[in-house]
C-alpha cells in the first residue's frame, strides 16, 4: 500500500524564548492509502495543528514530515489534498455549482472540465438538483456537502477534516456522517479527520489515535475493527459501545 502520510519526531513550537508554547511533541504518524484515522483528544492538545502541519498551513518546529513522498509545501502545490473546516466557507455570492468549480478556476482548468467535473462532484453528494441554488438557501449539513463537493474536486488523494460537523444539531450529524462513509466507500480516498467525539470517531474510522494533553502526542492508537458497511445497526451493536469505552478509557488515562 502507497505510504500517504509519513509523520516522525513531528513537533511544534509557537513562539520562543520564556512565551514558547510546545503544542506537539514526537508525533510519528503512517497512514497508507484508504485509511480513516480520526485524532481524538482534549482541547488544546494540538488535534488541529496537526492536520494544519499535514496541510502546510503551519510549519513544523522539528522532525520529518511527508505527504505522498514528497514535502508539505510540495504536496500542497500538486492539489495532492483537500480540506473541509467546521464552517462550510462558500462564497454566498456564488451559485453552488461556482462554488464547487473554484479550486478549479484557480487551476485554470478549462471551462467545460469545470462544469462537468463540478455536476460529477455535486452528483457524488446528491446535490445536482442544487447547483443553481445559492448556500445561503441551504441547510447546514447542505452547505458541508457542498465544502466535501469542493474539496473532492482536483480528485485530491487526501482529505483532511477538522471538526466538519461540530456545528450541526446530532441528527444532522448522524447523515453527515453516514454520507462520509459512503464517499469514502465510493472515492476510495484516504481521510483524517479531526473530532471531539468520541461516538463519531469509533464509527467513522479504520483508527482511532487518541492524544495527550498539551504538548500533544499520540497514545494510543485503536483499531476499529467494525464491519466496512456501517449504519444504524452498527451503532446498537455491542463492538461499538466497547470500541466507545476503549477509546474513553484511553482518553481518561491520557488525562492522568
Amino acid at each position: 500500500m502507497k505510504m500517504v502520510v509519513d509523520a516522525r519526531g513531528l513537533g511544534k513550537v509557537f513562539g520562543s524564548g520564556a512565551e514558547a508554547v510546545q503544542a506537539l511533541t514526537n508525533i510519528d504518524l503512517r497512514m497508507e492509502t484508504g485509511d480513516f484515522i480520526s485524532l481524538i483528544g482534549p482541547s488544546g492538545c494540538g488535534k488541529s495543528t496537526l492536520l494544519r502541519l499535514v496541510a502546510d498551513l503551519l510549519e513544523p518546529t522539528s522532525g520529518e514530515l511527508l505527504i505522498n513522498a514528497k514535502s508539505p509545501s510540495r504536496a500542497r502545490l500538486d492539489r495532492d489534498y483537500g480540506m473541509v473546516f467546521q464552517s462550510a466557507t462558500l462564497l454566498d455570492w456564488r451559485t453552488v455549482r461556482k462554488n464547487v468549480e473554484l479550486p478549479l478556476e484557480i487551476m485554470d482548468v478549462a471551462k467545460e472540465e469545470r462544469s462537468r467535473r463540478a455536476s460529477e462532484m455535486l452528483d457524488l453528494v446528491q446535490l445536482e438538483l442544487f447547483a443553481d441554488h445559492y448556500p445561503w438557501q441551504l441547510s447546514g449539513g447542505m452547505q458541508q456537502r457542498v465544502a466535501i463537493a469542493r474539496a473532492l474536486a482536483f480528485q485530491p488523494s487526501l482529505l483532511l477534516m477538522d471538526e466538519p460537523f461540530g456545528a450541526l444539531d446530532e441528527m444532522s450529524r448522524e447523515l453527515m456522517q453516514q454520507e462520509v462513509l459512503r464517499l469514502w466507500g465510493e472515492t476510495g480516498i484516504s481521510v483524517v479527520f479531526v473530532t471531539h467525539s468520541i461516538p463519531e470517531a469509533v464509527f467513522l474510522s479504520t483508527r482511532v489515535l487518541v492524544m495527550t494533553p498539551r504538548p500533544g502526542r499520540i497514545k494510543t492508537e485503536i483499531a476499529i475493527d467494525l464491519p466496512t458497511e456501517r449504519d444504524l445497526s452498527t451503532r446498537e451493536s455491542p463492538r461499538y459501545f466497547e470500541l466507545i469505552t476503549e477509546v474513553r478509557e484511553a482518553l481518561r488515562s491520557g488525562e492522568s
